[in-house]
């Protein structure tokens, strides 16, 4: 279950370099989250909205590391299967199998999940503003959504789902948000259905992924190469959690490994500011405050406070208990420890927080 860090040998920071810089480069050379490891091979892997960018990139792993029997996309965009089906051609990937399907369909998920060992469910609508104006459409596929995956994994036998959320669910102010939130005590709740030993539910909740689709990275770069006269910042206090996508695969993976169900793991990431992000993409560009968006929050929370006595601090993560069990003597057996009372993990609070020099070195990681 020990979530270890790989040992790794950092320079240390030149001279006139914040330590503060010196520790993140620290971070960003050791936590990988790539501990404990999962072993894939000759087994069926299923990820819904497999056509995204953690799909995608998931899927690269997957397929670098290991050789499993099948790789099932299940996704509801025809044409993004097409396009990804162009990358991994059957002929080289035999594994690889592409299902139309949407999570609102409990019969085409049970009829995906046939024979299936682990799901990742990482289908959602994620774009606040869109679920703020389309808040049925956001609930059908959020929480429903969950609702059926829940159901067919049950009903297919699959051993171990894993569940991606988002830093939103917590204390949630918008409607993806509160959805989110729905799901993850959704998927913590079946745990119940399905027995001691029966399928195992568990959560990942992370922040920003840095350059996946619809993110704010790829928005500036867009912005920068047409020639914007400025960029737009909601607010200039604001801050965010940010994380790679190998980082996010690594993390859904080894959680996987390590989860008895009913845990929601948050990993210990980096946060900055949106004006140190957008000063470090383009240095000396003005920048233009066009104040927040409906449902938009200034700062992010992975874990509220009133959380804090559910909550085990690892190395590189840490892990929000379910209510019942032995679980807390498991994690504590294998090093994890109690957080403070009042604990708090917010991005205008975080111990790691991005400079501009830090967030080169991240995108680095990102873009190598």
């Amino acid at each position: 279950m020990t979530a270890s860090l790989k040992t790794v040998s950092v320079s240390p920071p030149a001279p006139g370099v914040s330590p503060a810089y010196g520790r993140l480069m620290s971070w960003i050379a050791r936590r990988d989250f790539r501990n404990p490891s999962i072993d894939l091979n000759d087994r069926t892997v299923l990820v819904t909205g497999g056509t995204g960018s953690f799909g995608q990139a998931f899927v690269r792993h997957v397929i670098a590391e290991f050789k499993p029997r099948r790789l099932i996309i299940f996704s509801r965009d025809e044409l993004k299967q097409f396009e990804m089906a162009q990358v991994f051609p059957q002929e080289r990937y035999p594994f690889m199998r592409f299902f139309i399907g949407d999570v609102r369909s409990r019969d085409r998920l049970e009829m995906a999940m046939r024979d299936v060992d682990y799901v990742v469910h990482a289908a959602a609508m994620k774009q606040v503003p869109i679920a703020e104006y389309n808040p049925l459409e956001c609930v059908h596929t959020n929480i429903l959504g969950a609702e059926n995956v829940v159901h067919a994994a049950l009903s297919r036998g699959v051993k171990k789902v894993l569940a991606l959320s988002t830093d939103k669910a917590a204390n949630p102010v918008n409607l993806y948000g509160a959805t989110k939130l729905a799901s993850d005590k959704i998927f913590v709740a079946a745990n119940h259905l399905a027995g001691s030993d029966g399928t195992r539910f568990s959560v990942v909740r992370y922040g920003n992924v840095i350059g996946s689709r619809g993110s704010v990275v790829p928005m500036f770069e867009k912005m920068i190469a047409e020639g914007a006269a400025d960029l737009p910042i909601t607010d200039d206090r604001m801050t965010r959690f940010w994380i790679t996508l190998p980082q996010g695969v690594n993390l859904v993976l080894s959680s996987m490994s390590m989860m008895r169900g009913g845990e929601i793991y948050v990993p210990k990431i980096p946060s900055l500011k949106m004006t140190e992000l957008a000063e470090m993409m383009a240095p000396g560009m003005p920048q233009r405050i066009i104040g927040i968006r409906p449902g938009e929050k200034l700062h992010e929370v992975m874990i509220p406070e009133d959380v804090a006595r559910q909550t085990l601090e690892m190395n590189d993560r840490y892990v929000i208990l379910p209510s019942w069990g032995t679980l807390r003597a498991e994690y504590a057996a294998a090093g994890a420890r109690e957080v403070a009372d009042g604990f708090c993990y917010a991005s205008d609070r975080n111990v790691d927080a991005l400079d501009a020099r830090g967030l080169q070195s991240l995108l680095t990681d990102a873009f190598p």
